[in-house]
């Protein structure tokens, strides 16, 4: 089932196109990531799937409503940022609380639903810590136990890992796919990293200059790629990390 059509999406700024008509579905309960270089366009249209930018031309349709002009309260969708947007003054609790405080008009039932989503991100050794005394990957947890505490329809990621170590993104990606997996709830995900999209999505978006190049799982892209962009940005990158693994661990992948 369709969770998402966008139809012939365009974006220009200052004369400049920066999404050039796109479309493209996401499946109901989809790990759907969005692939690309800095300045392709792929952070403008999460902003514009949240709400948050307008779009020139074309449609947002979710679960068959146009939500293309609607306030992004009532879009259902949740959003975790790359810079963790967590409040400095609370406590984890009091963060993963906030919004849901608001929205039940229940603080029992929201402690109750904030305290499962804090465990389900491993956090509950720390619910009376601040940010300050949290580690990124911990702060980052945190965000998305926030957003999950919402319990929106759809959640979009814009590069949440990058600001982490490498360590902390292994650890966090296999957590988040494990979430995903048992909340079955839809995921769109921003990364210039096609390791992290390869191994985290049912199926990978990749763009350039406003366009979509190839849309497909995992293993056509890599094994199929579509044009020569897509072969140099995904299919060669991959094949030259495994070989340089390879090269220093004498390991044959």
């Amino acid at each position: 089932m369709v969770s998402l059509e966008i139809k012939d999406l365009k974006k220009i700024y200052n004369n400049r196109t920066v999404l050039n008509s796109i479309s493209f579905d996401v499946n109901d309960g989809e790990f759907l990531s969005i692939l690309g270089p800095s300045g392709c366009g792929k952070t403008t249209l999460l902003k514009i799937l949240i709400g948050i930018e307008n779009c020139t031309s074309g449609k947002i349709i979710k679960n068959g409503h146009d939500i293309t002009k609607e306030d992004p309260s009532k879009r259902e969708m949740g959003i975790v940022f790359q810079n963790y947007a967590l409040f400095p003054n609370m406590t984890v609790l009091q963060n993963v609380m906030y919004a849901l405080n608001l929205k039940l008009k229940n603080r029992d039932k929201a402690k109750k639903e904030s305290l499962k989503m804090i465990k389900m991100v491993n956090m509950m050794d720390h619910i009376n810590k601040y940010p300050h005394q949290l580690s990124g990957g911990q702060q980052q947890r945190v965000a998305i136990a926030r957003t999950l505490a919402l319990k929106p329809d759809i959640i979009l990621f814009d590069e949440p890992m990058s600001a982490l170590d490498a360590d902390n993104r292994l650890v966090l990606r296999k957590e988040l796919k494990s979430i995903q997996k048992e909340l079955k709830t839809t995921m769109i995900y921003i990364t210039h990293d096609q390791e992290e999209a390869f191994s985290l999505s049912d199926r990978v978006m990749v763009m350039r200059d406003g366009n979509i190049e190839q849309l497909d799982v995992p293993n056509v892209i890599f094994n199929h790629p579509k044009n020569e962009y897509v072969k140099n940005f995904v299919t060669k990158h991959l094949i030259e990390k495994v070989s340089s693994i390879e090269k220093c661990t004498g390991i044959d992948l």
